[in-house]
C-alpha cells in the first residue's frame, strides 16, 4: 500500500434503522419525491397530493344544496290541513277548517283593543256565542265563565293597572270528577291597535276553540280538567293573565300551563320556554307531540331579553308558581303587529300543525299522573331540540353535564392518540408535531379572531354609510356580506400559515388534520367552560365535538389518516348530519329574527347583531368544514374568491334590490300619535303648551321617509326637553316607549281633536300628617289608557302610596311611572300619596304629576291635517296612529 493510499480516509457505511440517522443519499424519498401512479379516480380529483382547483365550486354548491334541498324544506313543512270533509275519515281529529273559519270570524271584527267596543263587547260576544254552541258531551262536560277583575302588579320598571278587564273562562271536565289538578290552556284575543292580530293571537283562540270542540265531543275521558283561558287584555301588557292566576275561582286548581302566543303569522310553533324546573313537562311532549319543533336555545336567549316580547307565561310563572310550555308562532314576523296581519295571509297549513300538537299535549298532560302533584317532580332544568321536526331529543341538565364532558375530555383524548400515530407514519418525533400543533392552535385562534372582526367591521361600516338592513328583504344577500366574510377570515389565516411555512416535511395532509384537530380541541375546552357556566345552549358545540370525533375514529380505524387526502371523505361524510342539522337549526334562527330587526328601535345597530349572528352560525356549521379548503390547488385564489362575492352583494346592496321594506309585506314601522302638550307652573298657570306629531320610531332607518313625508326635515330629537320636564314630557305609552323615549322625535302641528274625557286628577283632600309628612288623596279620570308619572320635588320623597308596593320597596328612581287601563267600567280610580318633607316647608311644591291620555281606538278624531300627514308616509310605511295628550301639573 503506497503512502498516498494510507492518507485516504473511507468512509464506511453502518446500516441503522433510525431514519433521523439515515444518510440522506440513502434516506427514502419522501411521497411528495416519489409518487405512485394514481388511479383513475385520483387522475381526475387529485393533483401533487391536493384536489384539483377547479372542484372548488362543487366543494361548495354540495354544502349548499344540501342546506337548499333539506334543512330548508324541514324549516318549512306543514302537514295536510283536514276540512270538514275530511271529518268522517279522522274522527275525533283536530279540524283545520274550521279553526280558520273561527280565525275569520274573529278578525272580522277589526282591531280589539282593550277598552273598545269591539273587544269588550263584539269579540266576547262571539266567543261566547262559539263556546255556547258546544254542548257537553257523553264522557266530558263543559262551563263556561266570564270573569271582570282589577288589580295591578309591576312590569318591569312600571306600574301596570288594570280596571273591568275580561276573561272567558271555559273549563272541560270528566263527568262526575273531583280532581283537583287542573291544566290550564291560554291565550288571548285583544290586539294592539294597529292592525286585526290575525297571528297575534286570533290563530290560537281559534286553534282553541277548536281543540275545545273536539274534546267535548270525544267519547274518551279525560283523568283531570282543563281550563282554556281566552284572555281579553294580553296587549296591554299582560293583565288578564295577571287577573285569572291572582283571582279567578279555578286559578288554585291549575297546575300546569299551555300558553299559545305569536310574534309572526304562520308556520311551525314554536316551544321555547320549559318548565322551569318541572322536566315531566318535556317528557310528555316528547311523548304526545306529532311535529316536534323546540329550542333549549330559543328559551335561554328570550329568558335574557334577547328578544323584545314577553308572554303570558312570565305571569303564571311568577304570579301564580305554574309550571307550563310556552309555544308561538315566529314565522313571517315582518307583519307581526302591523295592519297587514291578516286571515287572508294566514297557512291553513300552521293551524293543522299547532291543532295537532295541541290536542295531543292536552291530552297527555291532563291524563299524566305528575299532574297530580307535579312538586314531586321538580327536578331541575331541560335541555331539549328537535332534529329536522322529526323527532324530539330532550335529557335532563344533570345528563346534558355528563354528556358534554364526556364527550369533551373522549374527543381531547383520541386527539392526543391521533398526533401519536402521526408521529410514527411520518417518522417525526412526537415532540416536533406537539410544537406544530402548538402553533397551529395559535393559528387556528387567529382565523376564528380574524373571522369574527371583518364581518364586524363591515356590518359597522353599512351602518356609517346609510346601508343597514338591505338584507331585510333579500335574506340572501346576509350569505354574500357576512357569510362570506367570515368565511374569508377563517380560512385566509391558515392558508397563510401553510404558505409562509410550505417546506415543512409533514405532508399537507396531515397538517391540515392537525389544523382541524386544534378546532376541535377549541371546541372541548369552549364546551368545558360554558358547561361550567350553566349555559344549557353549549349542545351545540358538544354535538360538533361529536361527529368530528366520530370521524376521526373511522380514519383511524381504516388508517386512512395518514393518507394525504383519502381521509377528507369519511371526514365529510361524518359531517353531513350536524351541517343538516345546524343549517335547518339556524335557518329558522333567521327566520325569527331578522324581521324583529324591524322593531329593535334605533339605539341597536342591525347589520353589527346579524353580523354577530352570522360569526356564530358560520364558526358552529362550518368550523370543520373551511379547513378542507388548504387541500385545494391554489387554495388562496379560492379564498380570495370569497371576497368577491362580497363586493357583487355590497353592489347589490346599492341598488333598489337592497333597499330594505317592500309595501304590505316587509313594511317599516312607525308609531305616529297627534299629541297636546300643556304643562302648568307651581300656581297652576300653564307655562307652556304645543301641539304635534310625537313619532316614535322603530328601528334604525329613521332617515329613508325624511324627504317624503310632510315637514320631517323639521323632526326635532325629543332628548332636550328629558332634561328639563318630567319622563320628557310625553304621553309614552308602555315600558318599551319608556326605554327608548329619547330617541323619540316631534314635529309641531295643529292641535289634535280630544274627546271629552281628558285625564283629570283632582285632589279630594291634602292632610299634613305631621311636621314633615303630607298625604293627597286624589281620583284619575280620563279614557281607556292612560299614564300617570310622579316626581317628588324639593327633597320630598315618597313613604308610601296605593299603588303597588314594589317600586318604593326596590327603590325604584323617580319619577315613577303607572300605566293604567279600563275595559267595561270607567269608574274614576282612586289613589293617595303620602311624602316627607325633611325640611317641613310644604309652601313650596312638593309633587308633580304628568298624565298621559291615549286614544288608541278612536280613528273618528284624527284630524284632516293629521289624515294628509300620514297618507305622506310612503306605502313601504306602517304608521299607527292615534290622538294623545300629555299635562303636567305641580302640587
Amino acid at each position: 500500500m503506497s503512502g498516498s493510499e494510507k492518507n485516504v480516509r473511507r468512509r464506511v457505511i453502518t446500516p441503522t434503522s433510525d431514519p433521523h440517522n439515515t444518510d440522506p443519499l440513502l434516506r427514502p424519498r419522501s411521497s411528495q419525491q416519489y409518487e405512485t401512479q394514481p388511479n383513475g379516480c385520483e387522475r381526475a380529483f387529485i393533483q401533487h397530493n391536493k384536489i384539483k382547483w377547479y372542484w372548488a365550486p362543487a366543494f361548495f354548491g354540495f354544502w349548499l344544496l344540501l342546506y337548499v334541498t333539506i334543512s330548508i324544506p324541514a324549516c318549512h313543512h306543514l302537514p295536510r290541513p283536514l276540512t270538514i270533509q275530511d271529518e268522517a275519515k279522522h274522527p275525533d281529529q283536530f279540524i283545520a277548517e274550521r279553526a280558520e273559519n273561527n280565525l275569520r270570524d274573529l278578525v272580522s271584527l277589526g282591531p280589539r283593543v282593550v277598552g273598545s267596543r269591539t273587544n269588550e263587547m263584539a269579540a266576547l260576544k262571539l266567543l261566547s256565542e262559539k263556546t255556547h254552541k258546544i254542548k257537553s258531551g257523553t264522557a266530558n262536560e263543559i262551563e263556561v265563565d266570564v270573569q271582570v277583575a282589577s288589580g295591578s302588579y309591576v312590569h318591569w320598571s312600571m306600574v301596570n293597572m288594570y280596571q273591568s278587564i275580561q276573561n272567558i273562562v271555559v273549563k272541560v271536565s270528566p263527568r262526575g270528577t273531583n280532581s283537583t289538578t287542573w291544566l290550564l290552556v291560554n291565550s288571548h284575543y285583544d290586539s294592539v291597535p294597529a292592525g286585526p292580530g290575525a297571528g297575534d293571537d286570533a290563530s290560537m283562540v281559534a286553534t282553541m276553540m277548536e281543540v275545545l270542540r273536539v274534546l267535548v265531543n270525544s267519547e274518551k275521558p279525560l283523568k283531570n280538567p282543563v281550563v282554556f283561558l281566552f284572555n281579553g287584555a294580553e296587549e296591554n301588557p299582560l293583565q288578564a293573565s295577571h287577573a285569572f292566576i291572582t283571582q279567578h275561582k279555578w286559578a288554585k286548581y291549575c297546575k300546569a300551563l299551555i300558553n299559545l302566543d305569536s310574534c309572526g303569522n304562520g308556520g311551525r310553533e314554536i316551544l321555547f320556554q320549559s318548565g322551569p324546573n318541572h322536566p315531566w313537562l318535556m317528557k310528555n311532549y316528547r311523548r304526545a307531540i306529532k311535529h316536534p319543533y323546540a329550542s333549549t336555545m330559543g328559551e335561554e336567549m328570550f329568558q335574557n331579553n334577547m328578544i323584545p316580547s314577553d308572554t303570558d307565561f312570565r305571569i303564571f310563572r311568577d304570579h301564580g308558581a305554574v309550571p307550563g310550555l310556552d309555544m308561538a308562532y315566529t314565522y313571517n314576523g315582518y307583519v307581526y303587529h302591523t295592519r297587514h296581519d291578516k286571515a287572508e295571509i294566514f297557512p291553513r297549513g300552521s293551524l293543522q300543525h299547532t291543532g295537532d300538537n295541541l290536542l295531543a299535549l292536552v291530552r297527555e298532560i291532563a291524563n299524566s299522573p305528575e299532574l297530580e302533584d307535579s312538586s314531586k317532580y321538580a327536578e331541575g332544568h331541560t335541555i331539549y331540540f328537535d332534529v329536522m321536526g322529526w323527532f324530539l331529543v330532550f335529557y335532563t341538565e344533570t345528563e346534558g353535564v355528563i354528556f358534554n364532558v364526556i364527550v369533551s375530555l373522549a374527543a381531547i383524548g383520541l386527539i392526543g392518540f391521533a398526533f401519536k400515530l402521526m408521529s410514527v407514519s411520518s417518522g417525526i418525533r412526537l415532540e416536533k408535531i406537539l410544537k406544530r400543533v402548538l402553533h397551529t392552535f395559535f393559528v387556528n385562534l387567529l382565523s376564528v379572531l380574524v373571522s369574527a372582526i371583518i364581518p364586524v367591521l363591515l356590518g359597522l361600516f353599512m351602518d356609517a354609510v346609510h346601508l343597514p338592513m338591505s338584507w331585510f328583504s333579500n335574506s340572501w344577500l346576509i350569505l354574500g356580506l357576512y357569510f362570506t366574510t367570515f368565511f374569508f377570515g377563517f380560512a385566509i389565516v391558515p392558508a397563510m400559515y401553510f404558505h409562509w411555512t410550505k417546506f415543512d416535511k409533514l405532508p399537507i395532509g396531515q397538517r391540515v388534520q392537525i389544523l382541524l384537530h386544534c378546532h376541535c380541541l377549541l371546541l372541548a375546552i369552549l364546551t368545558l367552560i360554558f358547561t361550567i357556566c350553566g349555559i344549557r345552549s353549549v349542545f351545540v358545540l358538544t354535538l360538533s365535538c361529536l361527529f368530528y370525533t366520530v370521524g376521526l375514529i373511522v380514519n383511524i380505524a381504516t388508517k386512512l389518516h395518514s393518507k394525504d387526502v383519502a381521509w377528507v371523505i369519511p371526514h365529510i361524510v361524518c359531517l353531513i348530519p350536524p351541517f343538516v342539522f345546524f343549517a335547518y337549526f339556524s335557518h329558522g334562527f333567521f327566520t325569527t329574527f331578522i324581521p324583529m330587526f324591524g322593531r329593535f328601535g334605533e339605539n341597536l345597530n342591525p347589520d353589527l347583531a346579524v353580523a354577530i349572528f352570522s360569526v356564530a352560525v358560520g364558526f358552529l356549521c362550518c368550523g370543520f368544514i373551511l379547513p378542507v379548503l388548504q387541500l385545494f390547488n391554489k387554495s388562496k385564489t379560492i379564498i380570495c374568491g370569497l371576497l368577491g362575492i362580497t363586493a357583487i352583494c355590497f353592489i347589490i346592496a346599492l341598488t333598489p334590490a337592497g333597499f330594505p321594506y317592500r309595501p304590505e309585506t316587509n313594511v317599516q314601522r312607525f308609531a305616529v300619535l297627534h299629541a297636546k302638550r300643556t304643562f302648568h307652573d307651581a300656581d297652576n298657570k300653564i307655562r307652556r303648551q304645543e301641539s304635534g306629531y310625537f313619532i316614535m320610531p322603530q328601528d334604525r332607518r329613521t332617515y329613508t321617509v325624511k324627504n317624503d313625508v310632510i315637514n320631517m326635515t323639521l323632526a326635532q330629537r325629543i332628548g332636550d326637553d328629558c332634561e328639563k320636564e318630567i319622563n320628557c314630557g310625553l304621553p309614552l305609552y308602555n315600558q318599551r316607549w319608556h326605554k327608548t323615549r329619547k330617541n323619540s322625535l316631534w314635529i309641531p302641528a295643529s292641535e289634535p281633536i280630544l274627546g271629552d274625557d281628558l285625564p283629570t286628577v283632582k285632589v279630594i283632600s291634602k292632610k299634613e300628617l305631621s311636621a314633615t309628612k303630607i298625604r293627597y288623596d286624589m281620583t284619575l279620570t280620563g279614557p281607556n289608557h292612560m299614564a300617570v308619572f310622579v316626581q317628588p320635588l324639593n327633597g320630598a320623597f315618597i313613604t308610601n302610596w296605593s299603588f303597588h308596593q314594589a317600586p318604593l320597596r326596590l327603590r325604584f328612581d323617580p319619577p315613577y311611572f303607572i300605566y293604567f287601563s279600563w275595559g267595561v267600567n270607567g269608574d274614576p280610580l282612586k289613589f293617595w300619596i303620602e311624602l316627607e318633607k325633611p325640611n317641613g316647608n310644604f309652601n313650596s311644591s312638593t309633587l308633580e304629576l304628568g298624565l298621559g291620555g291615549h286614544w288608541t281606538h278612536h280613528k273618528d278624531m284624527l284630524t284632516p291635517d293629521f289624515k294628509k300627514f300620514l297618507d305622506s308616509f310612503p306605502k313601504y310605511t306602517d304608521a299607527t296612529p292615534w290622538p294623545a295628550s300629555f299635562e303636567s301639573w305641580i302640587y
